[in-house]
């Protein structure tokens, strides 16, 4: 019986500790009003640099995906702009060939012609496409004016001349043509 009026001691000194810790706590959790609203302000201030956060992580995603987009899309530009002089070259080549096509000239002429085609074909499968600007009105974002002249029976600032064709990759002038402008 000792024993259990000893453990009922325990027991009852025990409750009795747990009762002032929970007075304890109330008391510090019991808040004024003033310090109600500055806790609610500064969590209400966390949850909006937190969204805040948030949308700059979304945008600068949004931002990344578009330029790894856009770099995929014009991954072969500078490839492209390389080749485009080469094309230039055969395009001078060809326009020697005359129509006698039994000379050795016109035989090689007519290889270089398969080589052209060859190579056209392969840009325009890789989206590039050639700026036509013969006749068509000067347009700065397409055509690079190198001359000037005046013809009285053209209308004005229409392209008379090219001198060196432009291209566009898929939707980017990457080369502008070179013309002569009426004035």
């Amino acid at each position: 019986m000792e024993k259990e009026n000893k453990k009922h001691n325990e027991n009852v000194k025990q409750e009795k500790h747990d009762v002032k810790k929970e007075k304890k706590e109330e008391k510090k959790v019991s808040l004024t009003k003033e310090e109600l609203e500055t806790l609610n302000k500064k969590a209400s201030d966390a949850e909006e640099k937190f969204l805040r956060a948030q949308a700059e992580l979304i945008n600068y995603r949004k931002r990344k995906d578009e330029e790894v987009s856009k770099q995929l899309k014009y991954a072969n530009e500078a490839l492209i702009l390389e080749i485009l002089p080469a094309l230039d070259n055969f395009e001078r080549a060809i326009k020697m060939d005359d129509d006698n096509l039994e000379d050795e000239v016109s035989k090689f002429l007519s290889g270089m012609k398969m080589v052209y085609a060859s190579l056209t074909a392969t840009l325009e499968k890789f989206g590039v496409k050639e700026i036509d600007a013969l006749g068509k009105p000067f347009d700065p974002v397409y055509h690079e004016a190198v001359m000037k002249e005046t013809v009285d029976d053209r209308e004005k600032g229409v392209v008379l001349e090219v001198y060196q064709k432009g291209y566009i990759l898929i939707d980017k002038v990457i080369r502008p043509a070179m013309v002569k402008v009426n004035e």
